[in-house]
């Protein structure tokens, strides 16, 4: 306990009559003396949370862990079901960090810090669709379903030009998926490579992942806006993290597919 307090606190240096405050990592990151993470448990790139024990697993619980090792302070880590409850989380104080996938839109919300994941996006459709690869989505006749706010929903809303764009509330259970494709009521779906595949695998041959990756996407931490400071501790720790091998470890641990790590990248 006494450690962590000091690490909590503001150390004064006096130096020529001038006194200066200096606020150490945990004390910008962790503020409440835990590192408070939230992210989205639905999507398997980020992690997942055992649906019996509530226990989380992945590249980020593995990541937040490992920040908050360092920080020498516990990790409490959250699972919201969407983006904007995530940004939500980080708006009222519930959550230190956060991680979303980078988008224009969500910069005007949250302020955007290091990449730790690049995360692979492909369409998912019927396995006797004509349908071969991702060029071939954007055509008339052609209906795209994506899940509002995400991603993969902002990618196809903007870019689709002749595809008729279906917006989905949630995304539906596997069962819904496998409906939708088969029964004609949607020709693709355009989730993240690491969905689309387990969707093919466990559609017992009805489905189909398209090879090709519509959209790279880095995956982010995230702060509040307005809150930038903290993200210089995160970037220096996460880079670490990434030359040392730790994250790639972490991605075969899960065993993702379509899921690198990313690269450094200033926005």
């Amino acid at each position: 306990m006494w450690r962590r307090q000091c690490l909590m606190t503001l150390v004064t240096i006096v130096s020529c009559g001038i006194v200066v405050s200096v606020q150490s990592p945990a004390a910008k990151l962790a503020p409440t003396g835990t590192l408070r993470a939230v992210f989205l448990g639905g999507n398997p790139v980020q992690g997942r949370v055992d649906a019996k024990t509530g226990d989380t697993s992945g590249t980020v619980p593995d990541l937040t862990r490992e920040l908050a090792r360092r920080l020498g302070v516990p990790a409490a880590i959250a699972s919201a079901p969407d983006a904007g409850s995530v940004i939500a989380a980080l708006r009222n104080g519930t959550a230190d960090i956060g991680f979303l996938a980078y988008d224009e839109m969500r910069a005007r919300e949250v302020d955007f810090g290091p990449a730790f994941v690049v995360m692979a996006n492909s369409y998912l459709v019927n396995a006797s669709s004509p349908i071969r690869a991702s060029k071939d989505v954007d055509r008339a006749g052609v209906t795209v379903a994506a899940v509002k706010g995400q991603t993969q929903e902002h990618f196809v809303s903007s870019a689709m030009k002749q595809a008729r764009v279906q917006v989905l509330d949630v995304m539906p259970p596997q069962a819904e998926v496998d409906m939708l494709l088969t029964n004609g009521a949607v020709d693709a779906f355009a989730i993240n490579r690491q969905r689309a595949l387990e969707a093919e695998a466990a559609s017992s041959g009805r489905l189909r992942a398209l090879p090709d990756s519509f959209l790279d996407v880095d995956q982010c931490v995230v702060v509040a806006k307005g809150n930038a400071a903290r993200l210089e501790s995160v970037e220096r720790l996460v880079a670490e993290l990434r030359a040392s091998g730790f994250i790639k470890q972490s991605i075969d641990r899960a065993k993702l597919v379509g899921v690198d790590v990313a690269p450094a990248r200033k926005r």
